[in-house]
């Protein structure tokens, strides 16, 4: 009876031992937040995928974040206040605002919160390493689909959001930067519009009253490719008017192969999650990158002619 008591008061112990440690190394694990700019787009949704199967191979405690629209740099500060607060050990950002977001991404680096940005820019040099797209060059592409357009003279509308956003200046950068030089093209206009389908799809409208000569469009991000896309159904303009997109939502996708689409530039924000938080945890574990590295996460162009290639599958529909 002795023995067996003995035997069950030491695996009392073992069992007390074990939950300990199992909370001890719950506690441990790195914390790790994502501020995205938003939480409502597919583009957003794929990227917290990718950051979840991060955060499940490095075994980290993981907190998504994000406004309900992409203009809220307000919102995403408070969220920086909150990550610091509530102890991350690093914060993975995409910044609304190049220059509104700054303050609060020194503020958290003050405090010791290792900073990695994807897909959009922050003006501070507390950033540790940068994830995403290469976004002049995105542009550079975007204006090289225009070019392969059989039209004798180009007159171009550019549909963006946010000027205080850095990827999308970037991209019309890079865009303007090769079409200018371009004799082809007789006219750029620009307008900057909410980061919604439907404030992009009104903006579209005007845009087309307006200049009704325009025969080619760009939208520089998901929201925008969608509002824009259903403009031009909706005025069925798709056989005077030359669309082409960033991203793959499936209605632009749809599009594309009914002819309202002409080409879209499909970003990969699988991997900007997936490396971001990636980044995050090695800089945790010692890793140093050049605070001017970007890990460029891969962009392809789909047209109505390749969409059904495997390469363009894959970047298409990148779960299936």
């Amino acid at each position: 009876m002795k023995r067996f008591k003995g035997l069950l008061v030491l695996l009392l112990c073992s069992l007390l031992c074990l939950n300990g440690c199992a909370d001890s190394d719950s506690k441990e694990r790195p914390s790790v937040w994502l501020i995205a700019k938003s939480t409502e787009s597919e583009f957003w949704k794929a990227s917290f995928a990718g950051a979840n199967a991060a955060k499940a191979e490095y075994n980290l405690a993981l907190t998504i974040r994000g406004p309900e629209t992409e203009e809220d740099f307000m919102a995403q500060n408070h969220y920086i206040e909150e990550a610091v607060a509530q102890g991350a050990d690093a914060i993975v950002f995409s910044a609304i605002s190049y220059e509104e977001n700054a303050k609060a991404i020194d503020y958290a680096a003050s405090k010791g919160v290792k900073i990695v940005v994807i897909d959009s820019d922050v003006d501070s040099r507390a950033v540790s390493v940068r994830v995403g797209t290469d976004n002049i060059e995105a542009g550079h592409m975007a204006a090289e689909a225009v070019l392969d357009l059989e039209e004798p003279k180009l007159r171009i509308g550019i549909i963006n959001y946010s000027v205080v956003s850095r990827n999308g200046e970037e991209r019309e950068t890079g865009l303007r930067e090769v079409l200018e030089k371009d004799p082809r093209v007789e006219q750029i206009v620009t307008v900057n519009v909410l980061t919604s389908p439907e404030a992009a799809r009104a903006q579209t409208e005007i845009l087309l009253q307006k200049h009704p000569d325009l025969n080619v469009l760009l939208a520089l991000n998901e929201p925008l490719a969608v509002g824009a896309a259903r403009a031009v159904d909706v005025c069925d303009l798709e056989d005077q008017v030359h669309l082409i997109g960033f991203d793959a939502h499936v209605q632009c996708i749809d599009y594309l192969q009914t002819g309202e689409v002409s080409a879209l530039l499909v970003q990969n924000p699988y991997a900007m999650g997936y490396l971001g938080v990636e980044a995050a945890y090695k800089i945790l574990q010692g890793k140093l990158y050049s605070p001017e590295t970007l890990i460029n996460t891969s962009t392809t162009v789909v047209t109505k002619d390749n969409m059904f290639t495997t390469e363009s599958q894959k970047v298409l529909f990148p779960f299936w």
